[in-house]
C-alpha cells in the first residue's frame, strides 16, 4: 500500500477510536434510561440537557428497566413484540453494550423489574410468577409460583422481606411475605377492582395502591393487614402506571386512553390536578432529589418533564419510538 494512503488510514483510524472514547467518556452521572418498545433498545439521556448521549440493543418489546445500586448495569424485560418474549437484557451502560441475554425460558413475558440486594427481581407474566436474577453468577437464582393470571408489576419493601404484585388476569395484588420457617415465602391474595395494572407503595411502605384499568378506580391497600381500606373512584379511561412523589404527598397516575396525567393527594385521596400529556402516555418516574418527573408519552415518542413543586410541564425531551419503562442511573463506586 502507498504509505501515505497507509498513514492516511492510520489516521482516520484514531480519530475514531478518539471519537468513540469521547462518547462513552460522555456518560451521564445521573442517567435518565428509556426504554423504547418499537425499537429494541434502550436509550441513555442526559436529563439535564435532555440529550440522549447513547443506546444499547434489547431483546424484542422491551417494556421495563432496573439499574444496579452502583449504577453500571441496567436490566430490562423483553416482553415481546408479536409472540411473549422470554429473556432479559443485561446492558453495560458506559460501554452502551448488551453485555448478555438471560434466557428464563419456558417461563414467558417479563413485565416488571427492580432491583436490589444485588440482584434483579421480575415478573413473568405468561407464566404466574416471579423471580430473581443474580448478576454476580449470571444465573436465575430464585422462582415463585403466584398462581394468579398476568402478574404484571411488582414492588418490594426496603428490607427485601414483602413483594406486592398487581394480577391483572386474576384481579387481585399477591403479597408475597418472607418467613421464618418452611415455606420460606407466604402468598396472600388480596382482591381489589377490575383489571388492576399500575402499582406503587408509599415511602414511608404502609400503603400499597393499585389502580384498576377495568373499572377507572383505585384500590387502596393497607400493607401490614392486607385489606382494601379505600376505594378510590377516579373514572380513569385506562390508567397502567402510577408513582409516589418521594417525599409521599403525591401520586401520580398515567391514564394512557387519553393521554392525561392525573395527580391525586395522598393524604386527602382528593385529585388536585389532570394535565393532558398528548396521544398516550405510559410509564412515570420520580428524579430522586423531588424535583421533578419524567413521563412517557408513548405515542408521540417524547418525555415530558414536570416540576413536582409547581405541577407544570416544564419541557420535552424527544425520544425514539414508543418510551415506556425509565430508570434513574448514578453510578456510585
Amino acid at each position: 500500500m502507498n504509505p501515505k494512503k497507509a498513514l492516511l488510514r492510520s489516521v482516520i483510524l484514531l480519530s475514531a477510536l478518539a471519537s468513540a472514547g469521547s462518547l462513552v467518556a460522555q456518560m451521564p452521572s445521573p442517567a435518565l434510561l428509556v426504554v423504547l418498545k418499537d425499537e429494541a433498545a434502550l436509550a441513555i439521556v442526559d436529563p439535564a440537557s435532555g440529550r440522549e448521549v447513547g443506546r444499547a440493543p434489547t431483546g424484542q418489546g422491551p417494556h421495563e428497566v432496573a439499574v444496579s445500586d452502583d449504577g453500571k448495569l441496567a436490566f430490562v424485560t423483553n416482553y415481546g413484540a408479536g409472540t411473549p418474549g422470554s429473556s432479559l437484557s443485561v446492558i453495560d451502560l458506559a460501554s452502551r453494550k448488551e453485555l448478555r441475554r438471560v434466557a428464563i425460558a419456558p417461563r414467558s413475558a417479563p413485565h416488571g423489574i427492580l432491583f436490589a440486594g444485588g440482584k434483579a427481581y421480575f415478573t413473568a407474566q405468561g407464566s404466574k410468577l416471579i423471580g430473581s436474577y443474580d448478576p454476580a453468577a449470571d444465573k436465575i437464582d430464585w422462582l415463585m409460583g403466584i398462581g394468579q393470571d398476568r402478574t404484571h408489576m411488582l414492588v418490594m419493601t426496603k428490607d427485601m422481606n414483602r413483594i406486592f404484585t398487581s394480577n391483572i388476569g386474576s384481579e387481585s395484588v399477591s403479597a408475597v411475605e418472607r418467613g421464618g420457617d418452611p415455606p420460606e415465602w407466604k402468598v396472600t391474595h388480596v382482591t381489589v377492582g377490575k383489571l388492576p395494572e399500575a402499582i406503587d407503595m408509599s415511602p414511608d411502605e404502609k400503603e400499597v395502591w393499585v389502580a384498576t384499568y377495568g373499572d377507572g378506580a383505585v384500590s387502596i391497600i393497607d400493607a401490614t393487614t392486607k385489606k382494601v381500606i379505600q376505594t378510590l373512584d377516579l373514572k380513569l379511561k385506562r390508567s397502567n402506571r402510577m408513582k409516589f412523589t418521594p417525599d409521599g404527598k403525591l401520586v401520580f397516575i398515567s391514564d394512557n386512553g387519553v393521554g392525561e396525567l392525573v395527580v391525586i393527594d395522598a393524604a386527602s385521596r382528593k385529585e388536585v390536578k389532570r394535565m393532558k400529556l398528548g396521544a398516550s402516555f405510559t410509564g412515570i418516574l420520580m428524579a430522586p432529589d423531588g424535583s421533578r418527573a419524567f413521563a412517557a408519552v408513548s405515542r408521540d415518542s417524547n418525555i415530558a418533564v414536570i416540576d413536582l413543586k409547581t405541577l407544570e410541564l416544564t419541557s420535552r425531551i424527544p425520544t425514539g419510538k414508543n418510551p415506556d419503562g425509565m430508570a434513574w442511573a448514578a453510578q456510585r463506586e
